[in-house]
């Protein structure tokens, strides 16, 4: 529940909560942090990341795992719940003297960093790691090989870098967004020249520019973005790698076409910087969180926010959706008892039902009369050191939809079976009077001259994305003292249309709190004892991180066998 107790169980950190597919633990024994555990200085630290990659090893225990703390940068063997499972506790605990390879930096820190999933082998990875000086490296932790240094005179950015992935589908192309507000497309086959790039216009529009670099031969970078005002917090490819969500300081997302570099659509936090964003598994809807202590959703068809969710007393550091919760059912509503595990079993939690999830949807029409029951799970943790999840169901999503009943209540999360009997709390504030946007989306091949300009990096289909579990998520910086209204190097020349925040509260870019929908979080819990700055859903766990830098995992319900002598957990 949202609040539970009071007082002194108020401030108990959990080892565990409950949720209506059953109880999350924490186990103990697979908690990753720095080898020697002695504290560091936290407060004046980037903020602790984790990124995830599979090697494939024909061992069955393929996981890797890579975070930051302070100057050190570490890569290990994960050893989740099910090597947990397997063997007794001592064994099973991480092994923080025995890193696969470790390394500290000097006059620089490690901010954020993500793996190439479509190269990785057993042999060889490549990790991409982003650094408050602005640099970025390409590294193989495995072979222990650092091969490109990306930016090295800071001659293309000063800013700290807050944000960097692989372009969905490519083994090459790779994205840089930094704190001066400019996001940087580079290719790993390019090197960065020795003289400051020349940019020419490419593209521009509202709070946006997109130029490319000037030169005789192809150097990085092959686009620069400019986006908003203040730092660019974190951006976030679609499932699909056609489009990019962007969230600003300046208390924007934006929501980009990436090979056409047109804008989508946007939408403006409550008050403050938005830090966090994510995308669901299917693409149809966008949740961003930030310094208003909220998380919003959005419609990404009808560009439109259709609820807020208030659980946090702080900012919003990291969101996400849980891909292997999220859920849709197309038939009848059934009734069902039983065990946790067998009714995991029953609503097929897992990869099978993350796939579909789109398909599925898609199928729906306006004609359509059978009931479909729809269920996205999505988390969000906080400085505020609490985990929040939230369950975002078809009564949100759809609520023209007859006999639609409220079910983002704390106490009747069952939108999975939705029998619809349970006692249910008053309807919650439609969003029915908020007028629809029209199609905003843009032709592709609208503009020949810019069609031209960025064939000659988009080589490569960004279509078939394998499956994985967006952990772009947490590539975002929490000390705000470290952020620059605008960095020196920007562009002077171009005359920008800019939107006064004070005149959007009200509007569909940013509605009044009773104007949409306002949800109440499935579970509220304090977990740490820092800051969290991570939250990533795996298939049978989830993994958080506070800026400490202890790691925690989360088995799911009937992920985790007890065991008399030797538990692999304690309550």
């Amino acid at each position: 529940m949202a609040a539970e107790g009071g007082g002194k169980e108020m401030n108990e950190i959990k080892s565990q909560f409950s949720t209506r597919e059953g109880a999350y633990k924490l186990l103990t024994h697979s908690e990753y942090s720095r080898p020697n555990r002695v504290p560091f200085n936290s407060q004046g630290s980037n903020p602790v990341r984790v990124s995830f990659v599979n090697v494939n090893d024909q061992s069955g225990n393929g996981e890797r795992i890579c975070f930051n703390v302070g100057r050190e940068l570490y890569f290990y063997i994960y050893k989740g719940v099910r090597k947990s499972v397997c063997v007794c506790v001592r064994a099973s605990a991480a092994d923080l003297s025995k890193p696969i390879d470790k390394r500290i930096y000097k006059g620089t820190q490690p901010t954020c960093h993500d793996f190439n999933h479509l190269t990785a082998t057993a042999e060889s990875v490549s990790l991409l790691v982003g650094f408050s000086a602005g640099q970025v490296q390409l590294i193989d932790p495995i072979k222990k090989e650092t091969s490109k240094l990306f930016n090295e005179e800071r001659l293309i950015d000063k800013s700290r870098v807050t944000c960097v992935k692989w372009v969905p589908g490519s083994e090459s192309l790779f994205l840089v967004a930094h704190s001066s507000g400019s996001m940087y497309l580079y290719n790993v086959e390019h090197t960065c020249g020795t003289t400051v790039p020349h940019y020419q216009l490419l593209k521009q529009g509202e709070n946006y520019s997109v130029h490319t670099c000037k030169s005789k031969s192809t150097r990085n970078p092959l686009l620069k973005w400019t986006v908003g005002e203040g730092a660019l917090n974190e951006f976030s490819f679609s499932p699909d790698g056609k489009f990019l969500a962007c969230v600003s300081q300046d208390g924007f997302l934006r929501v980009f076409n990436f090979d056409a570099v047109e804008l989508h659509g946007t939408m403006k936090s409550y008050f403050g910087g938005l830090l966090c964003v994510c995308w669901s598994p299917d693409g149809k809807y966008i949740v961003a969180g930030g310094e208003d202590d909220l998380v919003t959703v959005w419609c990404f068809a009808d560009c439109r926010v259709i609820a807020r969710g208030h659980g946090h007393k702080s900012w919003v550091s990291v969101v996400a959706f849980d891909h292997y919760t999220t859920s849709v059912e197309e038939s009848e509503p059934m009734e069902f008892s039983g065990s946790d595990e067998d009714f995991q079993d029953q609503i097929h939690f897992g990869r099978d039902r993350a796939n579909s999830t789109q398909s599925r949807l898609s199928k729906r029409n306006s004609t359509d009369s059978r009931p479909v029951s729809v269920t996205y799970r999505f988390g969000s943790v906080g400085q505020d050191t609490q985990l929040c999840l939230w369950d975002l169901t078809e009564d949100i999503l759809f609520p023209h939809l007859p006999l639609s009943r409220t079910r983002t209540h704390t106490n009747v999360m069952n939108a999975s079976s939705s029998d619809g009997s349970s006692s249910l709390p008053a309807p919650l504030p439609r969003s029915n009077s908020l007028p629809h946007s029209a199609a905003n989306s843009k032709s592709a091949a609208s503009d020949n001259p810019i069609a031209a300009g960025v064939s000659k990096f988009a080589t490569l289909s960004l279509h078939d994305r394998k499956e994985r579990h967006p952990d772009k998520d947490h590539k975002r910086n929490h000390s705000m003292g470290h952020i620059s209204s605008k960095s020196s190097d920007k562009l002077n020349l171009l005359t920008k249309t800019k939107t006064d925040p004070a005149k959007t509260l009200g509007t569909q870019l940013c509605p009044r709190m009773e104007d949409v929908p306002l949800l109440e979080p499935l579970i509220c819990k304090k977990i740490a004892h820092e800051r969290l700055t991570v939250l990533i859903f795996l298939e049978d766990c989830i993994v958080t991180a506070c800026q400490e830098g202890f790691i925690c995992t989360w088995a799911r319900p009937g992920k985790v066998v007890r065991r008399q002598k030797n538990p692999v957990f304690s309550e």
